[in-house]
């Protein structure tokens, strides 16, 4: 497998992708304005202990509060690395509102929660991740071979600092004691760097911050495993080789400066993000997928789409199921969906099929860095899954929720719109002494209103006894109507009729009309003209002069 890490350094924003064999499977983003909270350490005040939430809130300088549960703040047992699992430990033994506290946080905050932290701070390095507060030995599960294991366990054991814990990362497979020694030395200098600053300054103080998005790359991502980094600036690709010069001076034969306008247009992978934010994803085979994120689990649900087989029903479906699987993983990674995860695949009559298709989604997640467990199917058939939410999601970066249906992926239809302002006008015409009422809608709104040759639009007329002009904007929303009396002529004229006859203009043919095909029609402002003849010049941009105006669409001919 081919791997590449591809860096777009822009002034806003840095972006990083990760290829494998040219199709895109991870992306990092980080804005200018936006840092990164994650793994940042901070002298906090305890502001309030909860005790019927076993939790407390802590004040870090930030908008919110932090959250510190009671698993984060317990102190450790002794002689290992894990917590008293509430033995009779309640939040209100251990904090006091009040109370100074060193914190990290270790998940980002979104939507209305603040971020989430932990008295046991972890510094990663390299080859090590450093636990100060922990008295712990671990070594990565990627770890495989036994022997390693034990190599790597004794090694960490003979320079593990006193009272400190050690994690050995997945990358210090086959490392000299040499580098993993550089390592520990440089964490635990660290670590007294931030102690020291924490002992001084205003409380609350962001006393360390994490690695900028590219130094975390090349301390996280970049391993032996990769074939190249490319990067678009020449000053993020002279930082990187000064850096690899410490850290990893063999790997920096595989980066590589390519000054392109626009690197990722060039790779295809501002495509792929463009389709990591839909809905529908489709499959090679012609099936597809439909993920839907929502508040409490992602849904995936597998369809076959165009796919129809070739021998038979089962071999269609599990040949569906096992292109989605592989898809999935990669959707996984790629949209950095966490959380509980619902897989619907089409359903399987035989179990060597459920098993296989099960296998294949195992062995594509164990391409994931982030930890990721399968919990098995339900009875209804479905796959439960999770994985570990850490940072926020591809969509909660690049994306917000519609101001317009507030997030609910939906707009009222034009009837629903049509009816209900309908009433609204019947209510102003009331109302109002005005004799005129103006109206602009979506097209499809006001086309709704004014019905079938102006049937609606006649009908409503007689209702109200006033005369009605309803003009379609592109500009308005679909979900939102204007309605306004118009009190003298000027103003009627002013604001209704956007044409008047013998007015020449450059219009685009949009399309060709309805049931005379011969002519074309164009819009200004919503407003219908209807150019003689124009039907075969659709997409074109043609003088005309409006012969005649009417209430809802004007008459115009082609000036030769």
């Amino acid at each position: 497998m081919f791997k590449e890490i591809v860096i777009n350094a822009g002034e806003e924003e840095t972006r990083v992708a990760v290829l494998e064999d040219r199709v895109l499977v991870e992306m990092y983003i980080e804005r200018s304005f936006q840092q990164r909270l994650v793994g940042n350490i901070f002298r906090g005040r305890v502001e309030n202990v909860l005790p019927g939430m076993q939790a407390a809130f802590v004040d870090i300088g930030l908008d919110k509060n932090a959250f510190l549960y009671v698993e984060d703040a317990l102190p450790p047992r002794a002689g290992n690395g894990f917590h008293h699992h509430g033995l009779g430990s309640s939040i209100t033994d251990i904090l006091k509102k009040g109370q100074d506290v060193i914190v990290q946080i270790v998940k980002e905050p979104v939507g209305t929660k603040g971020p989430r932290v932990t008295t046991h701070v972890t510094l990663p390095g390299r080859y090590v991740v450093l636990m100060p507060t922990m008295d712990y030995i671990g070594i990565s599960r990627r770890i495989e071979q036994e022997r390693e294991r034990e190599r790597l366990k004794e090694l960490a054991a003979s320079l593990k600092p006193e009272g400190m814990g050690l994690i050995v990362r997945t990358v210090a497979e086959g490392v000299e004691e040499e580098d993993f020694a550089q390592d520990v030395h440089m964490l635990t200098r660290l670590w007294r760097k931030i102690l020291h600053r924490a002992g001084q300054g205003p409380v609350p103080n962001l006393i360390h911050r994490d690695l900028e998005l590219i130094q975390r790359i090349l301390r996280d991502v970049f391993t032996e495993d990769v074939d190249r980094l490319t990067v678009d600036s020449r000053s993020e690709y002279e930082k990187i080789m000064e850096l690899l010069d410490i850290t990893s001076p063999k790997l920096k034969y595989k980066v590589f400066l390519e000054e392109r306008e626009n690197i990722f247009q060039d790779y295809g992978i501002e495509q792929e993000i463009e389709r990591a934010l839909k809905r529908k994803v489709w499959l090679k085979c012609g099936g597809y997928l439909v993920i839907d994120q929502a508040e409490a689990l992602t849904v995936i649900d597998v369809n076959t789409g165009k796919y129809v087989g070739s021998t038979n029903l089962e071999d269609t479906v599990l040949k569906t199921n096992l292109d989605a699987a592989v898809e999935i993983a990669r959707q996984l990674r790629l949209r950095n969906i966490g959380g509980i995860i619902i897989i619907d695949f089409i359903d399987m009559q035989q179990e060597g099929h459920r098993r296989q298709v099960l296998k294949v989604l195992e062995e594509e997640i164990k391409k994931d860095k982030t930890r990721t467990n399968i919990l098995g199917i339900t009875q209804l058939g479905l796959v439960e899954m999770t994985r570990k939410k850490v940072r926020p999601s591809l969509s909660e970066v690049l994306q917000r929720p519609c101001p317009y249906c507030e997030g609910r992926g939906k707009v009222l239809s034009e009837e629903t719109v049509g009816i209900h302002f309908k009433n609204r006008i019947i209510e102003l015409a009331r109302r109002t002494s005005a004799d005129t009422i103006l109206v602009e809608a979506h097209p499809l709104v006001a086309g709704r209103l004014i019905g079938s040759g102006g049937v609606n639009l006649r009908e409503l007329e007689q209702k109200t006894g006033k005369n009605l002009y309803i003009r379609g904007s592109q500009g308005q929303h679909i979900e939102s109507v204007s309605i306004r009396p118009l009190y003298n002529k000027e103003e009627v004229i002013a604001h209704t009729l956007p044409v008047k006859p013998g007015q020449v203009l450059e219009v685009k043919v949009e399309e060709p009309h309805i049931s005379n095909t011969n002519d074309g029609i164009a819009r200004i402002d919503g407003f219908i003209l209807d150019i003689e003849g124009a039907g075969s010049l659709v997409g074109e941009t043609v003088p005309v002069e409006v012969s005649k105006v009417y209430r809802t669409y004007a008459r115009a001919r082609l000036v030769k």
